[in-house]
């Protein structure tokens, strides 16, 4: 089967079983097929059959209310095929198993899926002047909100003299997290990541721009898949090569998506990545005084202590504490938005009744 080849397995046939098993006898000429280009309003899927591109169909665009809902690369569709194949209509979506996401940029309140049902997230940054552990902090608690297991590659490792020092720092600051450095140019490191892209296993890369994503898909595939540009010279940064969210096969098997480069991490929501990425923190934490020590000038703060023995870093807790005053700034704002919608939505399906001259003329007596 074509489809096992970009993951299809026993739980998701079960998953599929339960679909069908639900739906009325009409649909059952639906197949499955996974997203593997995200063109904005057109998908390239792959079904048993091939590949072809894929439109949502009206119904499934109208029932939408968030955009966290919508078809994302990785996620496993329900087909209805049309011309011979040629084209397909989307109807719906298979629970996902991860949900990579962010929060789109400006000041939009909404969810963007970066990938879904990925098994393991390469986060990638250069050894280069893009090189930043406050940053990673970041990437890491997005990773570990998806449900997906964080990697952290550190790309372009000929060109750093002091590789064992920043590898070494940035082993601290994710404890627990493996980390890979790797160097596409003299082909070093590609055994330490075989393991991740065996046959079945969907891989995703995210970064900032230039930070060697589009290279690492080339040079993990052994061809020329998508295109590259050199950094700049003066800041090392990159330009935005990859446009869109797109998924390749690999040649052990894996699955790999490319999506394009981030210049900066808004996070959506926290359903304990927070705590994981800065597990450190959170087990000093667990030692405090006072359970809802803010750790800023409490006695008794294990956290504090830790900082001022040198245990943990000062830099390391100022982070923790901006991105947590920034998720929880995030979640109240998502809160008000659903209280609005939710009473715009009453407004609008009970509408209050007109009074009649009558009630008027009642109430003012």
């Amino acid at each position: 089967m074509i489809i096992e080849q970009y993951g299809w397995n026993e739980n998701w046939q079960v998953k599929w079983n339960g679909i069908i098993h639900n739906q009325e006898r009409a649909h059952n000429k639906r197949v499955p097929g996974r997203i593997t280009g995200d063109f904005g309003s057109k998908y390239r899927v792959m079904t048993d059959a091939g590949e072809t591109w894929g439109e949502l169909s009206g119904k499934l665009r109208h029932s939408v209310t968030d955009s966290g809902e919508l078809p994302a690369i990785g996620d496993w569709v329900t087909l209805a095929m049309q011309d011979g194949g040629e084209h397909a209509v989307i109807h719906g979506l298979l629970p996902r198993q991860s949900v990579i996401s962010r929060k789109v940029a400006g000041n939009t309140q909404a969810e963007q899926i970066v990938a879904s049902n990925v098994d393991t997230l390469f986060l990638v940054s250069a050894l280069n002047d893009d090189f930043n552990v406050r940053r990673m902090e970041r990437y890491l608690i997005m990773a570990w909100n998806s449900g997906a297991s964080p990697v952290i590659l550190l790309t372009k490792a000929d060109l750093c003299p002091d590789a064992d020092t920043r590898i070494a720092e940035m082993e601290r600051a994710a404890p627990g997290v493996p980390v890979h450095a790797v160097s596409a140019l003299l082909g070093d490191g590609r055994e330490e990541l075989l393991p991740y892209i065996r046959s079945g296993q969907t891989v995703a890369l995210t970064g900032s721009s230039g930070c060697g994503k589009s290279t690492m898909v080339n040079w993990l595939s052994g061809q020329t898949l998508q295109l590259t540009q050199d950094v700049r010279e003066g800041d090392s940064r990159g330009r935005h090569t990859t446009t869109h969210r797109e998924m390749f096969v690999l040649p052990e098997g894996g699955i790999i998506v490319d999506t394009p480069g981030m210049r900066e991490l808004q996070l959506w929501e926290d359903e304990g990545g927070l705590d994981l990425a800065f597990g450190d923190i959170s087990s000093l934490a667990a030692e405090c005084r006072y359970s809802d020590c803010s750790h800023e000038r409490e006695e008794g703060c294990a956290v504090l202590a830790a900082v001022f023995s040198g245990q943990l870093e000062e830099k390391r807790l100022m982070n923790y504490r901006k991105t947590q005053k920034e998720l929880r700034f995030q979640s109240s704002k998502e809160q008000r938005q659903k209280r609005k919608a939710v009473a715009s939505a009453g407004k609008t399906s009970t509408p209050r009744p007109r009074k009649t001259s009558w009630e008027r003329q009642l109430e003012e007596y």
